[in-house]
């Protein structure tokens, strides 16, 4: 069964770099294990923080950047070197800056990419991309870790509340009408996510704390089914976890 677990610490910039030294340490056990390590990536602020903490902590260099495959949770269905896709931030922040070996990092489809202004097709390539790096028969590869942010309605990737997208059954999909601009975009399903060994679910500041509690109180937002086979690790600060339930 999978381990839920809270973590709070003061403030966001302290979350970065709590993030960070996890992050760091499952990397090294991963390629220590399997000799590689698979991450998925989220966007917002505090990822980008987080991505420029792992620069810093020189624990870092321990890792082997070019035994490290890179996804992400989700994208937004922007041309490539948008400042709004979460690709481009997160390059700027830390990829571009590391030996990386190209070909394990996986970006989601832009809009001038190879399948042109269409998401579908986009999100198909992104699948098959997904199952290129499986093991044979399977349809997804192994994450060691998925982090995803937590939108103040509670969604997560471009998983929305109420919306279709959540039923989708397949590894990933489109989605044109998201009520957080820009409406398209490509993401990884409620099933991939919860493929995961483990899923971290980041947040910082005061608009998270109702989702963040309603959650972590048995409420049916999409964050509610973000959980990894192993561990879910919610990793908030204070002002985010202020509505968190007491143990009793």
């Amino acid at each position: 069964m999978s381990e839920t677990v809270v973590v709070v610490v003061p403030d966001a910039d302290i979350l970065a770099s709590t993030v960070a030294a996890r992050l760091v340490v499952k990397i090294l056990d991963a390629q220590a294990v399997h000799g590689s390590a698979s991450v998925v990536l989220t966007g917002g602020r505090v990822a980008a923080k987080v991505l420029r903490s792992v620069r810093e902590l020189p624990a870092s260099a321990a890792i082997d950047w070019s035994r490290l495959d890179l996804w992400w949770g989700d994208e937004r269905f922007l041309p490539s070197g948008d400042p709004d896709r979460n690709e481009t931030q997160a390059r700027e922040a830390l990829l571009d800056k590391l030996p990386l070996d190209a070909a394990r990092v996986h970006a989601m489809p832009a809009s001038d990419g190879p399948d042109g202004d269409d998401p579908v097709a986009g999100a198909a390539r992104y699948a098959a991309e997904l199952a290129a790096s499986a093991e044979p028969g399977a349809a997804l590869p192994r994450f060691d870790v998925l982090m995803l942010g937590v939108g103040e309605d509670g969604h997560v990737a471009s998983l929305f509340p109420d919306h279709p997208v959540l039923q989708e059954t397949g590894t990933t999909a489109a989605t044109f009408d998201s009520p957080k601009p820009p409406p398209t975009r490509v993401t990884l399903t409620l099933p991939t996510i919860q493929s995961a060994d483990e899923v971290w679910l980041i947040a910082a500041g005061p608009d998270k704390a109702a989702p963040i509690g309603a959650v972590l109180s048995g409420g049916h937002l999409p964050a509610a089914s973000a959980t990894g086979v192993q561990k879910t690790l919610w990793l908030l600060d204070q002002a985010a976890a202020a509505k968190v339930p007491t143990r009793p």
